[in-house]
């Protein structure tokens, strides 16, 4: 029987019980307690913090990228990668207050597969249907889920696309609704692509996640999205339009051609059903009626200007890149940025296979 131990977060003040065999990040979460994360798997840094005190701590696997070795030396942490063995203090350094308490409880559910729909040459509609008597799995809009994939013990990650499980495609409950683009070698996208079938079964970890939606009345927000990150910013959009939510929006968002653009017509509608909203698609690689050239370009050319804006970002990590520091440069303040980018799903640190996720 594994040890527990308290681990306090400084700023906020909070205590939670880590068990050695759990990351600090899973035992939070299973707790409530919603930190600031993105791949769970010690590569993105999103979850970095500072131990002011205890040293007793080990780390599953991580990316030198995300935790250099001398910042370990100065007490830096991954906490999705960290485990607890004796009570310790940790500084938050990146945190949302209003999301920190908010945490929703982690499930673990199967779901059988009711469709699974092209939706472009390379990305694929998934529609799971919750089975068993647990009711709705509940989840903020922009959040998402781990999918085992079948006959392994590796799992992958995939924000839903839909609102909430209550309502789902053609009004019926209990459904989540995921947008998987498929990579060669992708663990899950392969399966999915290859294998996977109307009736399958799914075991599914969540939610997770903290890609949602900040009350900030009177703010305009710009979504910026590329690819699978169609997933969550098309959930947030559409909550906007189930809440009633009137703030100014723009949804940049940049595929190569026209054949890799998704739920267009949905978002087309959103423009004369959603006060305020503007649907602004890019194309990299091929001339046409609309926009042409990087979605960075195109947000550089259209928002001379956004001071007080929010600014919600999803899609592969050269996007995500390119777009922090030009929304920056353009006025938005850093910690009204929000953004999930794509990570690899090898091993850390192996960048030969990249996997539709949304963070």
């Amino acid at each position: 029987m594994t040890g527990k131990h308290v681990v306090r977060f400084e700023p906020v003040g909070i205590e939670i019980e880590v068990a050695e065999d759990q990351t600090i990040l899973r035992a939070a979460a299973e707790q409530g307690v919603m930190l600031m994360h993105g791949c769970k798997e010690g590569q993105c840094a999103s979850c970095k913090s500072f131990v002011l005190d205890g040293d007793d701590i080990e780390h599953d696997r991580y990316s030198t990228f995300a935790l250099p070795d001398y910042e370990l030396d100065e007490g830096y942490t991954l906490l999705c990668r960290a485990h607890a063995y004796e009570d310790l203090t940790i500084e938050l350094l990146n945190y949302d207050e209003e999301m920190i308490r908010s945490g929703l409880p982690i499930q673990e559910r199967v779901a059988e597969v009711v469709a699974i729909t092209p939706v472009t040459h390379d990305l694929r509609h998934l529609v799971l249907r919750l089975t068993g008597d647990e009711g709705e799995l509940k989840f903020f809009p922009g959040q998402y889920v781990d999918i085992t994939v079948p006959g392994t013990e590796a799992s992958r990650s995939f924000s839903m696309a839909n609102t909430s499980s209550r309502g789902g495609v053609n009004g019926e409950g209990g459904q989540l609704e995921f947008v998987i683009r498929i990579y060669p070698g992708g663990v899950f996208s392969e399966f999915l692509d290859q294998q996977l079938k109307v009736g399958d079964q799914l075991e599914l970890t969540g939610p997770f996640g903290v890609f949602t939606l900040r009350d900030n009345p009177g703010s305009r927000i710009v979504f910026v999205g590329g690819g699978a990150g169609m997933a969550p910013i098309l959930s947030l959009l559409r909550t906007m339009s189930e809440r009633g939510i009137e703030r100014q929006a723009t949804y940049y968002y940049g595929a190569r051609k026209q054949q890799d653009l998704c739920f267009h017509d949905e978002l087309r509608a959103l423009e004369a059903t959603l006060p305020g909203f503007r649907y602004v698609p890019a194309l990299s690689e091929e001339e046409w009626d609309g926009e042409s050239g990087l979605i960075t370009d195109v947000v550089r050319k259209h928002e001379p200007n956004l001071k007080g804006a929010d600014a919600y970002v999803c899609g592969p990590p050269p996007m995500v890149e390119a777009a922090i520091p030009l929304l920056e440069g353009l006025g938005v303040v850093p910690k009204h940025i929000y953004y999930d980018k794509f990570t690899t799903t090898g091993d850390a640190g192996d960048p030969k296979v990249l996997e539709a996720e949304s963070r």
